[in-house]
């Protein structure tokens, strides 16, 4: 028996509708005067806020227009960056052209050295120095070993 009265002890109570009407009824005239008094306060924050809401409005959106440019121009996909994407655009194709002409030539060459007689004789002379008879074949001498360089350091 002991022991439930002491648990009951520790429930709380919670208090009926009239009492909190009756304490808010109570305090109303505390909670009037900290709002009258906050007003106060505010209320030449407010008005100075109000004179200049076109100025302030002015000055927002600059600010995000500014931020805006920003952001197209150097964000990730801004246009400095869609410029050197262009550039390096143009430049592979360009090479691809011109890779594409390298890999003509050759498979012309291939198909001259696969069927024409005359271009595998002049591969064969150029390749293999051969000669017809009475010919004489001019081997350019090798270049000159250059002298090591002095590797001390200058003074």
């Amino acid at each position: 028996m002991d022991f439930r009265v002491k648990n009951l002890s520790r429930i709380r109570r919670f208090p009926s509708p009239e009492a909190g009407l009756r304490a808010m009824a109570e305090r109303a005239p505390q909670a009037d005067a900290l709002a009258i008094s906050w007003m106060e306060i505010m209320r030449p924050a407010a008005a100075r806020t109000y004179a200049l809401r076109r100025r302030i409005a002015t000055i927002t959106v600059t600010v995000l227009a500014g931020l805006l440019f920003v952001h197209v121009m150097f964000g990730a996909n801004g246009m400095i960056v869609y410029k050197q994407k262009r550039a390096e655009y143009e430049s592979l194709q360009k090479r691809i052209v011109q890779e594409q002409r390298e890999n003509d030539t050759y498979a012309q060459k291939i198909q001259g050295l696969k069927t024409d007689e005359k271009a595998i004789e002049k591969e064969a002379r150029e390749q293999l120095r051969y000669a017809r008879p009475g010919e004489y074949v001019y081997v350019p001498p090798a270049p000159p070993n250059p002298p090591p360089g002095n590797h001390s350091a200058k003074k």
